[in-house]
């Protein structure tokens, strides 16, 4: 009876080694499901009309080409707000030409001078909003403060930085520009890659008071307050190219 069978499954499949019969089942069930996936694709792939003349799914191949054609046919608009400057970028040069060509020049010790004392008292409301603002600081520089002297390696450590206690004309800037290139913090060079720190210009000037605030009353540091009023003031900052060491007073 076992030969039987044998020679029947030898004259049935061609006399195919056994490996290959159970490749060839298995493979039958994986072209099924196959068959069903590429089934479902092309259903969920094509127009839908759900009554006449109303189409609510089209083809993503299609949806592409109309978006394109958009996008080459629309005119770039006028930059519109002063967060949409790019650094570096057209709008930024002709900002900064035409700036120099006016000789206009932007007194930050008068920024400075709106400082309150170093003993005034901290309004409780202002540290509360800097502590909020301050979780995308800490992507770089540490929940701690620390920076790259602690678990992170991206940035310089704010704990008891001469730049975080020093004029907060400096502060605003950086945050309203962005900084990059080599920085002394603490008697060390810290060699960062390019930029170093990103603009953060969409936020509010009561939120830029506020993580500035923040950051000066901890980690070891002990400051005034910085104003909104005082961010205000710098607003016109925004959309300049990125800040090095050079470009700020010295702490």
């Amino acid at each position: 009876l076992f030969g039987v069978i044998v020679l029947v499954a030898w004259l049935v499949y061609g006399g195919k080694p056994s490996n290959d019969l159970l490749e060839e089942f298995a493979a039958k069930d994986r072209y099924e499901k196959r068959a069903k996936v590429d089934d479902a694709q092309a259903a969920n792939f094509a127009y839908k009309v759900v009554e006449e003349g109303k189409t609510v799914q089209v083809p993503p191949h299609d949806v592409f080409a109309l978006v394109g054609k958009h996008l080459a046919e629309t005119k770039a608009a006028p930059v519109k707000q002063d967060t949409q400057v790019v650094p570096g970028g057209a709008e930024q040069k002709r900002r900064t030409d035409a700036e120099k060509a006016s000789g206009a020049t932007t007194d930050y010790s008068a920024v400075d001078k709106l400082t309150p004392a170093a003993d005034a008292p901290i309004d409780p409301a202002q540290m509360e909003i800097g502590k909020v603002q301050f979780v995308v600081c800490s992507a770089c520089h540490g929940m701690d403060g620390k920076g790259a002297s602690g678990a992170s390696p991206l940035a310089p450590p704010l704990e008891n930085s001469e730049w975080v206690k020093g004029p907060v004309s400096n502060l605003i800037r950086i945050q309203l520009r962005g900084l990059q290139g080599d920085v002394h913090v603490q008697g060390k060079v810290w060699p960062l890659p390019a930029p170093m720190m990103a603009p953060l210009a969409y936020q509010t000037d009561e939120q830029i008071a506020g993580v500035l605030t923040y950051v000066r009353n901890s980690f070891g540091n002990k400051g005034s307050a910085v104003l909104p009023e005082q961010v205000k003031m710098l607003r016109t900052e925004v959309g300049k190219p990125f800040l090095v060491e050079g470009d700020l007073i010295k702490p």
